[in-house]
């Protein structure tokens, strides 16, 4: 019996090991099209989505006068995280800057989109729960 279960364990962690693969290939091909390149994170990759979709919906309005308009962005992103998943995010948007921050854990995410570089992290104490 204990071969059995064995068996049916190695063959859970290679279904499981070809799930994440799969995923991470559907991510990345995404996040492609978006034109995105994650520079660090220890977000889930739902938020890193959400995040992502909200950078590039709000970057191509701004684009629409031909310049980025940071603050707007930074705004943007900051709003639609503190409605959407709990106060105290923070956003810094710009295409040269330097930071040190301390955030939350599963609440940190630095990428670029085009050729503007966002950081994106939360302060609050408790991790989040999503």
């Amino acid at each position: 019996m204990e071969k059995a279960e064995e068996e049916l364990e190695r063959r859970s962690k290679f279904l499981n090991s070809l799930i994440l693969k799969k995923k991470s290939v559907e991510e990345k091909q995404q996040n492609e099209g978006l034109n995105v390149c994650v520079r660090a994170s220890d977000m889930s990759f739902s938020l890193q989505n959400h995040a992502f979709k909200c950078a590039r919906d709000n970057l191509d309005a701004t684009m629409a006068c031909g310049k980025v308009d940071s603050k707007r962005l930074a705004l943007a992103l900051k709003k639609e995280f503190d409605s959407t998943y709990g106060p105290a995010w923070h956003c810094i948007v710009g295409t040269s800057f330097g930071s040190y921050v301390t955030h939350s854990i599963g609440g940190f995410l630095y990428f670029s989109i085009d050729k503007v570089y966002v950081l994106l992290f939360r302060t609050a104490v408790e991790p989040l729960n999503h």
